[in-house]
């Protein structure tokens, strides 16, 4: 008999990540703060800010579909991707395009996808020694 009260594992596996969604949020978050920035900031600063956020959810779900040592990879690059980000919100501190607690919260999320990322980098790289198979 089937449990119900499971939830079902989603069509794409890195659905099922809890550092995709916490990509997500950051990019739901820079939206939201972008939009305050000055107009004239829209080509220069926002979009590239907000492509960066992006690429990090971007990056998890691409290297998610491929081998380990390949998804490694692009958990390397969405970490990339997070540095620039960083470069973002200090630049954005530096125009006084953003409060200091929008910094704080800034940084903050890019620590903790750091984080979540390297963990999941550091899992893999057990995986793959631990199963005698080297995926290069």
């Amino acid at each position: 008999m089937e449990n119900h009260a499971e939830k079902p594992m989603t069509f794409f596996r890195f659905e099922d990540l809890r550092v995709y969604h916490k990509a997500l949020d950051y990019v739901e978050w820079v939206h939201a703060n972008t939009a305050l920035f000055p107009a004239n900031e829209l080509q220069t600063l926002t979009i590239k800010f907000v492509n960066a956020a992006q690429a990090i959810a971007l990056q998890i779900a691409e290297g998610s579909s491929r081998n380990k040592t390949q998804f490694i990879y692009y958990l390397k690059m969405a970490k990339s991707s997070i540095r620039e980000c960083v470069v973002y919100t200090a630049i954005g501190e530096g125009l006084k395009y953003m409060s200091e607690a929008d910094i704080d919260h800034s940084r903050g999320q890019l620590m903790e996808l750091t984080k979540m990322i390297g963990a999941l980098i550091g899992s893999l790289q057990r995986a793959n020694h631990g199963d005698g198979y080297d995926d290069k």
